[in-house]
């Protein structure tokens, strides 16, 4: 069964460059640019990997899990945090911590990005 990936950040670059690595491991990614749209490609069905970037305008990864968490979405998910933030939120980490799978800073290298979709 093909892995199914879902990267949510804000960033175009970033997600055409983090869908042509994973296609190449013969990863199915979806891309979308928010959290709205990554609550509702859940809602629609998805499972699999959620890679989910924190800074992000309107609804930003912490909002957007919190919401997932609320709606009762996770059952079928592994969130993974992507970040170029320097340092951890650890009182939001904590509080989210049974639904968060792994916390990656940026920049992301090969054998991280491969360790996304192995574990």
């Amino acid at each position: 069964m093909k892995k199914q990936l879902l990267v949510v950040d804000d960033e175009e670059d970033i997600l055409t460059a983090l869908k042509s690595f994973y296609e190449q491991y013969d990863v199915d990614v979806t891309a979308v640019t928010n959290g709205r749209d990554c609550i509702k490609e859940i809602e629609q069905g998805f499972s699999g990997i959620v890679l989910i970037d924190i800074m992000m305008p309107k609804m930003d990864g912490w909002q957007t899990i919190n919401e997932l968490v609320k709606r009762g979405l996770t059952d079928k998910l592994k969130i993974k945090i992507i970040t170029g933030k320097g340092t951890r939120d650890h009182s939001k980490i904590r509080s989210l911590a049974a639904y968060i799978d792994d916390y990656i800073g940026k920049p992301l290298t090969h054998e991280m990005l491969l360790s996304i979709i192995e574990k």
